[in-house]
């Protein structure tokens, strides 16, 4: 009986792709991949621990993308900033799977590797258009508009060109409070930054602090003109709730009690 191995990266895509490049230089079965922060629990398996190598990665992704759809890698790639549990492993399946038959196979919903990878990679990209319609900016005192987000996948990297095409015309920042890194536009380019936060952020005397002192009075503004013109006889709760889901609304100033 061959021995399985398990398999530890350091969370980014070229590491998983440097992953996937092992299982079969090695010749491994795999039956884990995990990425930082999670402890292996196959007590009968070898760990290895993998060091990302890029030209080994590059080299996976040019033969995947040789033979999957555009569809295929998009799904890939969004199943990848999911950070579900075990999904690497998933991807690992998905790639074998591909490499095994040497066409496409985006489509083949009976493959539960499949179905899984395009299940989890609808339900970023849907992530991804709230976070698009949902994100509000707020004026800062140096003219950058700043906007904190927590989503539940890590689509950061996928609404970056949105916000950059959108917003072309003034420099903006939206933080990804739980991943803690964010992207910054310089009127430029749009690039990865991090920020050491206080631990009283969020208060009404640092907001008085980094924020325009007009923008408090804007959002009240905002807000007294969407409860004014809300027709609270035509509100359709269940409808309402379906197209702003609760967790949403800290997003928005007519929504969150915050911005009373």
């Amino acid at each position: 009986m061959n021995s399985t191995t398990s398999l530890s990266y350091d969370g980014s895509l070229n590491g998983l792709l440097t992953c996937i490049f092992l299982n079969y230089e090695e010749k491994l079965q795999v039956v884990a991949i995990h990425p930082p922060g999670i402890a292996s629990e196959e007590l009968f398996s070898n760990h290895l621990e993998v060091i990302t190598e890029k030209p080994k990665a590059e080299r996976v992704w040019k033969a995947f993308k040789k033979i999957a759809t555009a569809r295929g890698v998009k799904n890939i790639y969004f199943a990848y900033l999911s950070e579900e549990p075990g999904i690497e492993l998933e991807i690992l399946k998905y790639f074998q799977h591909t490499f095994q038959r040497k066409e496409s196979i985006d489509g083949d919903f009976a493959n539960s590797h499949v179905l899984k990878i395009a299940q989890t990679a609808k339900k970023v990209s849907r992530e991804k258009h709230r976070m698009e319609a949902f994100v509000r900016f707020q004026l800062t005192k140096d003219s950058i508009y700043f906007a904190t987000i927590e989503p539940d996948f890590n689509v950061l990297p996928v609404i970056k060109h949105h916000f950059t095409s959108r917003y072309s015309d003034q420099e903006w920042i939206i933080y990804d409070l739980k991943r803690k890194f964010g992207l910054y536009y310089n009127l430029t380019t749009t690039n990865i930054i991090n920020i050491d936060f206080a631990k009283n952020s969020g208060s009404s005397e640092e907001n008085d602090y980094f924020f325009d002192s007009h923008e408090q009075d804007f959002q009240k503004l905002w807000k007294n003109y969407f409860e004014a013109t809300t027709i609270k006889s035509r509100i359709n709760i269940r409808l309402h709730h379906q197209h702003v889901p609760k967790r949403y609304w800290k997003y928005l100033i007519e929504k969150n009690p915050l911005h009373n």
